[in-house]
């Protein structure tokens, strides 16, 4: 079918048996059944995480044939919608002339200068396929600049990368030795005082502070350039993950709208609008001791035999194109905003206002699913989520994409007001169990499987 669920059915009507086989095939084959843990099975209530089928624009179909419109896209990698015309038109020409060769391609020329015009407050840029490829690249920068071996990491923001240096720091940290982890450290996001006194701590011992320059939260005034001062008077390095930031709070990212400027930054998700690209972007003192043109130690920077593919360059420049002739950023926080203030209604209205809250910018917004004594709640997240799924609506957050038309908000917050008559009978009954329809969702991290 291609239609809708009723919004009205009760969610124990929805039946997956095609995603169900789908997902066994999966966890028979790819360790957790997908190649994100985020998108884990283990993250959406009991029977009812649907295989994807195809999309295009804001919506998604999945093998049963079940339509939904979906939101967080990719993980926010797909920020103008599924199958963008103009980016698969960009990709097409390029896959006719060849992805890779032994030499580098014009291409990387013209799409390194089309993301250094775009984010100008970069000097060099040096593309990859994956996030932490770019960061762990940003450490090891800021270590060979420094001479120095730890890493300061901001505690409140939940990734920054596979590797060890901050895997080591969840409680996923098997498989990493604790002397690896002991390099890294801490510090809350918008406490300059608490940053400060760890930089005295361990005075020339740390290498870089890195961080998210926002996120569900705005940085508190003067956060940002106060970073940027105890980050020069302590000689470390100063590197933004606008992984998320990045083409959602502005075109230039987190630090074109604040104008802070960092002497390193990570860009991806979406770049590529789906398509395998990143970005390592920074200070050309930094980013050459990659490079052949100095005189000390080189340092093995992101040499990847993938990175400059010429199809996923194409659809990075395309994506930067799009983003500054169509205004992107902007549609990105007036659909936003519209979703937000449907949603907020919808709860308020079924008297749950307090329980399912709307939560960060406009572009990036996610929900926090509160119990009866206003705490964050695994179990009511599970109920939420399942009226949302009966209802054809595919949102483990609330992230737009540029795709999404009125219909399909309005179609939301109907969806969404259904979900929340449910959440007040089991607020009052002070018991979530008899909506979730089985074990509750889980964190994506976490010890034990």
């Amino acid at each position: 079918m291609d239609t809708f669920r009723n919004a009205e059915e009760d969610s124990s009507d929805l039946q997956l048996p095609h995603s169900r086989a789908a997902n066994e095939r999966l966890h028979a084959m790819i360790p957790g059944g997908a190649h994100t843990y985020a998108k884990g099975d283990d993250q959406y209530p009991e029977n009812l995480a649907p295989v994807i089928s195809h999309g295009r624009g804001a919506h998604v179909w999945d093998v049963d044939g079940n339509r939904y419109v979906e939101y967080g896209s990719g993980l926010r990698s797909v920020s103008l919608g599924h199958a963008h015309p103009r980016v698969l038109e960009a990709v097409r020409r390029q896959l006719d002339r060849g992805s890779n060769f032994v030499r580098p391609s014009v291409v990387e020329v013209e799409a390194a200068e089309r993301f250094l015009a775009t984010v100008p407050t970069a000097e060099m840029v040096k593309f990859a396929k994956n996030g932490s490829d770019a960061t762990t690249a940003a450490v090891r920068l800021a270590r060979a600049a420094t001479g120095r071996p730890r890493v300061a990491l901001c505690a409140d923001h939940p990734f920054f990368s596979t590797d060890d240096w901050f895997i080591g720091t969840t409680p996923m940290s098997a498989g990493v030795p604790e002397s690896t982890s002991d390099l890294t450290v801490t510090f809350p996001y918008g406490d300059l005082a608490a940053t400060e006194a760890l930089l005295t701590r361990y005075r020339d011992e740390i290498a870089c502070l890195i961080l998210e320059p926002a996120t569900h939260t705005e940085p508190p005034p003067g956060y940002l350039a106060g970073l940027r001062e105890l980050a020069d008077r302590h000689g470390c390095v100063l590197v933004f993950d606008e992984m998320i930031t990045g083409f959602r709070w502005s075109e230039a990212g987190a630090q074109g709208l604040y104008g802070v400027v960092p002497d390193l930054s990570t860009f991806g998700k979406a770049l590529g609008n789906g398509f395998a690209v990143s970005a390592l972007a920074g200070r050309r003192g930094l980013m050459e001791m990659g490079g052949l043109r100095h005189s000390g130690d080189r340092v093995f920077l992101l040499s990847t035999t993938h990175g400059a593919e010429t199809h996923s360059l194409a659809a990075a420049m395309a994506v930067l194109t799009t983003y500054v002739e169509e205004g992107v950023t902007a549609r990105l926080h007036t659909l936003g905003e519209r979703l937000a203030a449907g949603v907020r209604d919808a709860a308020a209205a079924m008297g749950v206002g307090d329980h399912v809250v709307v939560r960060g910018r406009a572009s990036n917004l996610v929900f926090a699913t509160l119990d009866e004594n206003r705490q964050p709640s695994q179990q009511y997240r599970t109920l939420f989520l399942r009226r949302l799924l009966a209802g054809g609506v595919l949102a483990p957050s609330f992230v737009v994409s540029s795709a999404l038309d009125d219909a399909d908000i309005d179609h939301t917050v109907d969806v969404v007001a259904d979900a929340c008559a449910v959440y007040r009978k089991a607020l009052d009954a002070t018991d979530p169990t008899p909506w979730m329809g089985g074990r509750p969702v889980k964190p994506a991290f976490r010890r034990l499987a």
